[in-house]
């Protein structure tokens, strides 16, 4: 499984070394059929709240994260098991104490 994930998140080692990692997803559709294209900005700015809090929290039991963007689409929705189409990764952070 760790060769794998450091596959899908494209060689970065902290990410497979940490105690934690967090992957959202989003389905678009759920909010597409109501905000039509401006629901990619607030799925955007959701994910980023998340992620800001997550950052929160770690600093209160004085653990780190690192909120990634960057990673093979493909292979990260295959890790987790999402179609890559009506469900994909959109965020990953990994938590740990480096």
């Amino acid at each position: 499984m760790a060769a794998k994930l450091l596959e899908a998140a494209a060689g970065l080692w902290f990410v497979v070394r940490a105690a934690a990692v967090f992957i959202w997803t989003t389905i678009p559709y759920r909010a597409e059929w109501r905000y039509g294209l401006a629901a990619h900005k607030g799925i955007a700015l959701d994910a980023g709240h998340f992620c800001q809090n997550l950052y929160l929290a770690c600093e209160a039991i004085g653990a780190g994260t690192c909120a990634v963007a960057a990673y093979p689409q493909e292979i990260m929705d295959c890790l987790v098991r999402v179609d890559g189409q009506e469900e994909f990764v959109i965020y990953l952070a990994p938590v740990g104490k480096f």
